[in-house]
């Protein structure tokens, strides 16, 4: 039976937990064109993770650090406005990646654990992993709490809420620092290669069913927990990989709503603008 195992409740757990915040902070990225930031972060804390390996130390908390510091870098090169964003975000991403890569070499092997970081592993997560998650998700959804506003409004018109007065700067690196540490503790349960998956399908397909930004965040929430789910379950009595499976789920989800979905809320948020006077509390009240 399923809740028969110890790891397969933490892994539910964790499950939930991730299909929670993945979601909550990939919304603000796939309205504002960054969808592929996830993967770049993905990759380049494939770097932390080896570091964490080779010094014989817990992998996710070095793949935290390392992706956090990539994640400032990204943006301290996007802000600068040197180079555009998406080259930024592949620069970090090709430079995370070849220094994992060469990291593994000196190790002499592939590691059956370093494996299950790439590609996710329902066995392998611990109570460790499911305390972080915790603690993450609730400093997710309180920095939310407090800047849903001025983050919706960064997302919707970014020159307009810096005229305003949003600090975009901060709250610009505030939210990649977010998602870096998203993509690390989740890589336990969808792996390092599919983790920006879970942070941008499930938006997708709740974009396509919902007609406001709140609708949007809280559709893609629950697909992105079913998703995970369902793939976990999955995985677990059809011997699979928990990672492909989820995503695959997110997958047939969205393409469920492709072709059911109003799409209202892609076209509100696709034409609308605000002027850079608007005030901030006016700016999200319709959504």
């Amino acid at each position: 039976m399923l809740f028969q195992h110890d790891f397969m409740l933490r892994a539910l757990a964790a499950g939930v937990i991730v299909g929670l915040i993945c979601p909550a902070i990939g919304i603000f990225l796939v309205v504002r064109k960054l969808s592929l930031i996830g993967e770049g972060l993905g990759h380049a804390s494939f770097a932390g993770v080896a570091i964490g390996w080779l010094l014989g130390t817990y992998p996710v908390v070095t793949a935290m650090v390392f992706a956090g510091l990539m994640a400032a870098g990204i943006e301290k090169l996007r802000s600068l406005r040197k180079t555009q964003g998406d080259v930024a975000i592949g620069i970090f991403l090709y430079t995370g990646l070849a220094l994992g890569v060469v990291l593994v070499s000196l190790g002499r092997s592939f590691s059956v654990d370093l494996y299950s970081y790439l590609f996710g592993s329902i066995v392998t997560v611990t109570g460790l992993d499911l305390l972080l998650m915790a603690g993450l998700g609730i400093v997710i959804f309180l920095v939310l709490s407090l800047f849903f506003k001025e983050f919706f409004c960064l997302a919707l018109d970014a020159d307009s809420a810096r005229a305003g007065g949003i600090p975009a700067g901060f709250l610009n690196m505030l939210l990649i620092i977010l998602t870096a540490m998203t993509v690390a503790v989740s890589m336990r349960v969808v792996g390092i290669l599919l983790v920006s998956a879970l942070m941008v399908v499930p938006v997708a397909a709740g974009m396509q069913v919902a007609k406001s930004f709140r609708g949007a965040l809280f559709v893609s929430m629950v697909f992105s927990v079913l998703s995970v789910l369902a793939g976990l379950v999955v995985s677990f009595y059809f011997n699979l990989a928990p990672g492909g499976a989820i995503v695959l789920f997110a997958v047939i989800i969205f393409a469920v709503t492709l072709f059911s979905g109003s799409t209202a809320f892609l076209h509100a948020i696709r034409g609308r603008s605000m002027p850079a006077s608007f005030p901030v509390n006016e700016k999200a009240k319709n959504f």
